[in-house]
């Protein structure tokens, strides 16, 4: 089924508190498919989730682009207190500790995200297993230490170097 297509120029309104999370996936080695393909295998039972409850989750909408080694997904929360939630509910936990526990360090496949909070100017990056990418390319990267080791801690740090 086709796009609805609206002519001429539309905007969004802007009284909301909105949060912009993009998060993806690299495929460092192409052939190493037993490691890449569940980390990519993860990711539609999340969507699903998502889409199923979005008003109880507090996800807006999203969007995904495939590159050859590169996946990106934009998605809209209602807040960032949300997303961390969702982050911290079931079946994200599960995919994060199979992550871990199949790929941790190595680099084979490499996972990020970037979080902005569009309201309060704060954002939040993690690279994981990744080469310079988006936010990390454009400023200063740095190892994430136990004063930064969670989204939480990150986004209140905004201050600190």
């Amino acid at each position: 089924m086709a796009k609805q297509i609206f002519t001429g120029r539309y905007t969004t309104e802007n009284n909301e508190d909105i949060v912009v999370f993009i998060i993806g996936m690299r495929i460092n080695k192409r052939l190493a498919v037993n490691k890449w393909l569940p980390v990519f295998s993860a990711m539609p039972g999340m969507i699903k989730e998502l889409y199923t409850n979005k008003e109880a989750l507090g996800f807006l909408s999203m969007e995904s682009y495939f590159g050859l080694r590169t996946t990106v997904m934009i998605q809209y929360w209602r807040s960032t207190e949300d997303l961390l939630a969702y982050a911290n509910g079931e079946k994200h936990l599960a995919a994060w500790k199979n992550f871990n526990k199949k790929i941790g360090n190595n680099n084979t496949v490499g996972i990020y995200h970037e979080t902005y909070n569009l309201k309060k100017g704060h954002y939040e990056t993690v690279y994981g297993n990744m080469p310079l990418y988006g936010l990390g390319k454009a400023m200063k990267h740095m190892p994430i230490t136990a004063e930064r080791n969670s989204a939480r801690k990150r986004l209140n740090n905004i201050t600190k170097t």
